[in-house]
């Protein structure tokens, strides 16, 4: 598998589902990449309601859980479901509104330069290998298309939040995931 970015920072052939929570990069650039994990409500997957939060449409009487936010303004790049299936919510060359208050190598404000992946999935439940597949086909894209991301430069949002988040938590592989990039990187899958 190998995904494809257009000019305007869309990946081909994938879904797309514009999310309103994005806006301009002050900076334009493209350095980072933070995996976090979600499922709504928490621990169950399927039903459609991470693309309802990210596009301001949850309703907050589906789940008592929702009540608490659904009005949240928060979106991601892309979200990678347990099957492996890519939507995109907002194209890399815009500011995803993902990481919120957040720092990494003494840089605040990750949103400015980083871009998100949401897995469909929790902390302590081993993600599928259709999701490794995909991420790691979709972080090897974006490391040919823009120049300042790297193998070196992918972190969890509990690295970059330390006190507020966990995610994408102790059933994600760093190692094996670092291990798929590189040979995408390669040429080698």
């Amino acid at each position: 598998m190998q995904f494809m970015i257009d000019s305007e920072g869309w990946i081909e052939g994938v879904r797309r589902v514009p999310s309103p929570f994005c806006d301009d990069r002050p900076e334009g650039e493209i350095s980072l990449l933070v995996v976090h994990n979600i499922s709504l409500p928490p621990g169950k997957f399927g039903g459609g309601y991470v693309e309802k939060l990210f596009t301001g449409t949850l309703d907050p009487k589906a789940d008592p859980y929702f009540e608490q936010i659904a009005l949240m303004r928060v979106s991601s790049h892309c979200f990678i479901e347990r099957n492996g299936r890519v939507t995109q919510f907002v194209p890399f060359l815009r500011r995803a509104w993902h990481a919120g208050v957040s720092h990494y190598e003494g840089r605040e404000k990750c949103n400015d330069f980083s871009v998100g992946i949401e897995l469909e999935g929790t902390d302590h439940e081993p993600y599928e290998d259709a999701q490794y597949e995909a991420l790691s086909s979709l972080t090897a894209g974006l490391i040919r298309v823009y120049p300042e991301m790297s193998i070196n430069r992918m972190t969890g949002h509990c690295d970059i939040a330390p006190e507020r988040k966990t995610d994408p938590g102790e059933a994600f592989y760093w190692e094996r995931f670092r291990r798929l990039v590189e040979q995408k990187c390669a040429g080698r899958s």
